[in-house]
């Protein structure tokens, strides 16, 4: 079995559309949660979001280009850009044929969709786009990556909810540990904040209606909260087999070591509330990394500030840990970028990198008011230096979808 390595990383997200101002901002402790302006929320309970702020599509893609891609494939390919420009491939020098893309989306091109239905309504069916469906099937930022470079390996977008980032990382992960690919660059991206996404979630009472203070809206495991704040981005990673990057001398990041995938087989849209399937992925994550719990350093949480989601996820981690759960630091970035949906897990799979390579663990903000039932340390407010080895990343999904991957700090 080959090692898998991870070689570079990009991100698009309301904390920043490069790896380093997301980081800086993340252990900062800051919010990317504002007012939503971009379209009229007056209809709305929900008026905020964790909006990517002055993108510009048409100067990164030209004006032709950036016309046939929803926002989501935009995210997507800029992300994509940002890892692959780290991980310093050279495309032209490999087997294409062995060099894949994992790359999905929760909604897909959301925003295209409603355009164009509006096209259909006011001007006639003669005027509808026939690049719709291309543009907003979730598939397409998978294809899109995959012609930027020729890339002619396995491709695919998994679809797990908001699981999908850490599916993707961890199917990567088992293609290339078996030899089935070389490379693959793998992550999630969304772009579904708009009226009609938040029209639906506002009336679930899923999201937050905290508008007054936005920077305050998401606080996981806090006993204030009240849902969760919806977000966009992208966040994609370069993978490839130990053999393959030291052969080109590559910067190794870090290793992925471990990915455990399970379903709640529960409910459509609720957690399971004792955290089953929650744990069950944890278990399978640490069987494959042939780990004991008490070797877990840190676990970037899913964490969405809902009031059971948080709290089954609390259940599940004391459930797979036992007494070292309360010792184990649990981070919850979404209290900072929101909830970025399909884009979640690759964006938290960078975070956890940074805090491998550079000791530090982002804080949990928002944390104002003890919730007796999330009783773990969460590292409240604060960014913390420590010394991590291991991390463990959780992603929950509609449907019962989890995935769980555990990184590791390279060594030789």
């Amino acid at each position: 079995m080959e090692r898998v390595v991870i070689t570079g990383m990009g991100i698009i997200s309301p904390l920043g559309q490069e790896v380093s101002t997301f980081w800086n901002q993340l252990t900062r402790g800051q919010s990317g949660i504002t007012m939503i302006d971009q379209f009229d929320t007056s209809a709305l309970g929900t008026k905020i979001a964790g909006s990517v702020k002055d993108f510009d599509g048409t100067g990164r893609f030209g004006r032709k280009e950036a016309r046939r891609l929803d926002r989501f494939n935009q995210f997507a390919l800029a992300a994509a850009e940002e890892a692959v420009q780290q991980s310093m491939l050279d495309f032209s020098k490999l087997d294409s044929s062995r060099v894949g893309v994992y790359v999905g989306s929760g909604i897909g091109g959301l925003n295209t969709l409603l355009e164009q239905h509006k096209v259909l309504l006011e001007r006639g069916a003669q005027r509808v786009s026939p690049t719709l469906v291309p543009m907003m099937i979730t598939n397409m930022a998978a294809a899109m990556i995959s012609m930027r470079w020729d890339l002619q390996g396995p491709t695919m977008s998994p679809v797990t909810a908001c699981s999908i980032g850490n599916t993707a990382i961890g199917e990567a992960f088992r293609a290339i540990r078996t030899g089935y690919a070389d490379v693959i660059l793998a992550g999630g991206a969304e772009a579904a904040v708009t009226e009609l996404s938040m029209a639906s979630f506002g009336n679930a009472t899923a999201m937050s209606t905290q508008n007054d203070a936005p920077s305050r809206a998401s606080r996981p495991f806090d006993a204030g909260r009240d849902g969760f704040v919806i977000a966009e981005g992208a966040g994609i990673l370069v993978l490839e087999s130990l053999t393959h990057a030291l052969n080109r001398g590559a910067v190794i990041l870090a290793e992925v070591c471990g990915y455990g995938a399970s379903s709640d087989a529960y409910h459509m849209v609720a957690t399971h509330p004792e955290g089953r399937g929650a744990a069950q992925a944890m278990k399978a994550a640490l069987a494959e990394a042939h780990l004991s719990p008490d070797q877990i350093d840190v676990i970037s949480a899913h964490a969405t500030s809902t009031e059971v989601g948080d709290k089954s996820e609390t259940l599940a981690i004391k459930a797979v840990f036992g007494d070292h759960a309360y010792r184990i630091p649990v981070t919850a970035n979404k209290s900072m970028t929101g909830h970025m949906l399909g884009a979640a897990g690759g964006a938290e799979a960078v975070a956890l990198v940074k805090t491998l390579q550079e000791g530090v663990i982002p804080p949990t903000i928002n944390q104002e008011t003890a919730d007796p039932d999330c009783d773990l340390d969460v590292v409240p407010n604060t960014a913390r230096s420590a010394s991590v080895q291991l991390g463990m990343s959780n992603s929950f999904g509609f449907g019962g979808h989890n995935a769980v991957i555990i990184l590791r700090k390279f060594s030789d």
